[in-house]
């Protein structure tokens, strides 16, 4: 069984849980923010979910406040913000740090795993010309992050904040992990 599996992780309501119940499935894991300007991706997402969940896909949301404060909200508050504004109905997990010295388990694995990202070059450049600090690779660089996890539990690809769900070359990894 992959390590990802067994990770502890907590649900949205603070309940201890793991990854394990995902087993076979394709995974999108992606850190979250509720005040980011990428925060409308959570539609994408959304849809992305809701149109290949039949098919063996899950998107997992990991809120995240490591970049300019943009998750100050208690999960309850996460929850229904996702809710209201994008009904999202994919898993939510509790908040987790991303990026430092806190950094949670699945993000230490996910970005050892996979320490390379697809794209981010321009994203970067924005954010260093707005005094923005970033991280190096392999660190997490922005909120909006996404891992592809394929069926067997390995870390397939990464891309980077300002991708959308939408993407062709995103959506063709995707589709080539379900088709596995």
């Amino acid at each position: 069984m992959a390590k990802i599996y067994d990770i502890p992780v907590q649900n949205i309501k603070g309940q201890d849980s793991d990854l394990k119940s995902y087993q076979g499935q394709v995974l999108v894991v992606v850190n979250t923010a509720s005040k980011c300007g990428l925060t409308p991706q959570y539609e994408g997402l959304q849809k992305l979910y809701h149109d290949n969940k039949s098919h063996g896909l899950s998107v997992l949301g990991f809120p995240a406040n490591n970049f300019l404060q943009q998750e100050p909200a208690s999960n309850d508050e996460i929850e229904q913000f996702c809710s209201l504004n994008y009904q999202v109905d994919f898993p939510l997990f509790a908040k987790v740090s991303v990026l430092g010295e806190d950094k949670h388990p699945l993000y230490q694995y996910l970005t050892s795993a996979q320490p390379q990202r697809i794209g981010g070059k321009e994203f970067t450049e924005k954010l260093k010309s707005a005094s923005i600090p970033v991280a190096d690779e392999p660190e997490v660089l922005w909120n909006f992050e996404k891992f592809v996890i394929g069926k067997n539990g390995d870390v397939v690809a990464r891309f980077s904040p300002d991708t959308l769900a939408t993407d062709p070359e995103f959506l063709e990894c995707i589709h080539a992990e379900l088709a596995k």
